[in-house]
């Protein structure tokens, strides 16, 4: 039998059985499902299946497989249990809508507050689009890294290129404005329209109260303010309209009025937040310097344990619009080499072979910038190696903030990020990362981990 469908069977054993899967998503290392009864889930029983790095509780479980492994496993549960693979987080499609209420509610009770539920629905609209960021982007920083080394601009090759890399950044508003409609129960068409309304260039044609519009002000912050707005607009209006007409009236006065209103509105609101992001960002950056990158590079894990991270994304995309680079990114990217140097100790020490099998399994994906197969199937089980991994990434990010390194282009972290970064600062970044690997290293071997630790494993 395949690892996969193993895997697959067991899974689904766990979860109470293919009747008790509502839906099904996944994204580059997380199994999500969305059970029917969330008592008939034997979490224990799942988490011990071997192959599965952690879980993750929420409105939906996340059950930790891995880049690669968790799209065959969800294909493969996909094929037992007859659901689709799709995104969970759209409610308009949800037949179980009802299902297993009291569930529910006590998960909204313990993971619940304003601050987690805002990120998580920013998350549920960027996961989807990361694979195609991270292309993008790789590929675009790859072409300036090749341009750097004395190719030229102007050739055939290198127009390709850029034209494959940076397409999507230019039409991402588009993108965003579909999945944040999703998310807020509207048309996605509707919300990639909102996404236009902000992104097209006609804006500078227009002049309004005596000043000149300016195409993408308010970027992705401006466009989920649009489509969330259509989104609500659009369900409020199909109350009062008559069936007959409804899909003619309904959208029409929903992008007529979201148009309106996002010009005079909604895109100088956007901006205006964007602005205080950037600034507030930058500002800390450059006061606290070293203090402020130990501060944020030592405190991501635990962001990244809840699976709300990407809610970051539009905070990395804001700061290319306004500056033309990402100088938080690398500091965060710390957060997994400290999680690679932590590891690396434990192995060297450890005479566990299971924790052995999984640190060999987890380091290469590490190293190469997903870090959740080592958080939830080594560091965070262990306990104590989870804050010291956190230690050396905030050595790690200290050092990135000291030397004001940034990307170009945002994309996932670890070694594949040094395409991304100025390609005067490559050299330093990967100097930075081998100072997060080696502090996280150091304070593991030192203090972060005993063999009796393992026993848990």
């Amino acid at each position: 039998m395949r690892k996969e469908e193993r895997l697959a069977k067991e899974i689904i054993e766990q979860l109470g059985g293919t009747e008790n899967i509502a839906d099904l998503a996944s994204c580059m290392t997380r199994l999500r499902v969305k059970p029917i009864d969330y008592e008939k889930v034997n979490l224990n029983g799942l988490k011990n299946v071997d192959g599965v790095m952690g879980v993750v509780e929420a409105e939906t479980l996340q059950i930790i497989l891995g880049p690669g492994i968790v799209t065959k496993v969800a294909n493969e549960v996909s094929d037992l249990t007859g659901q689709n693979i799709r995104n969970i987080d759209d409610e308009n499609n949800n037949p179980f809508e009802g299902l297993a209420a009291k569930t529910k509610a006590e998960l909204k009770e313990k993971n619940a507050t304003p601050f987690k539920l805002f990120l998580r629905r920013i998350a549920s609209i960027f996961i989807p689009l990361i694979p195609a960021i991270v292309a993008s982007g790789l590929i675009a920083g790859i072409t300036n890294v090749i341009v750097r080394s004395g190719a030229d601009p102007e050739s055939i090759l290198i127009q390709i290129l850029n034209f494959i890399g940076w397409g999507l950044f230019n039409y991402l508003g588009v993108f965003v404005g579909i999945n944040t409609a999703k998310e807020f129960g509207g048309s996605p068409a509707l919300g990639g329209a909102a996404g236009i309304l902000i992104i097209n260039p006609g804006l500078a044609n227009i002049t309004l109260f005596g000043e000149e519009l300016v195409p993408g002000r308010g970027g992705l912050i401006g466009v989920m303010l649009a489509a969330a707005f259509i989104a609500f607009l659009e369900k409020r209006i199909r109350k009062f309209v008559p069936s007959a007409v409804d899909i003619i009236v309904t959208p029409t006065l929903a992008l007529l009025i979201t148009g309106i209103v996002t010009l005079i509105v909604l895109q100088p609101i956007g901006g205006f937040i964007s602005d205080l992001i950037t600034k507030g960002l930058l500002g800390l950056i450059d006061m606290g310097g070293i203090i402020a990158g130990l501060i944020l590079a030592g405190t991501f894990l635990p962001l990244v344990v809840t699976g709300l991270h990407q809610g970051l994304t539009p905070v990395h995309m804001e700061l290319i619009n306004k500056i033309g680079d990402d100088p938080l990114l690398p500091i965060l990217a710390m957060g997994g080499a400290g999680q690679v140097g932590a590891a690396f100790a434990i192995y060297f020490k450890t005479k566990n072979e299971r924790l052995k099998k999984v640190i060999k399994g987890g380091l290469p994906v590490g190293i190469l910038g997903i870090g959740e197969p080592l958080i939830f199937g080594v560091t965070l089980p262990l306990g104590r190696p989870f804050l010291t991994a956190c230690l050396g990434a905030a050595v790690g990010g200290a050092f990135q903030a000291f030397f004001k390194i940034a990307t170009i282009a945002i994309g996932v972290s670890g070694i594949p990020l040094a395409f991304l970064v100025h390609t005067d600062q490559i050299i330093l970044y990967l100097l930075g990362l081998l100072v997060a690997y080696f502090f996280g290293f150091i304070f593991t071997w030192i203090f972060g981990f005993k063999e009796e630790m393992a026993k848990n494993i």
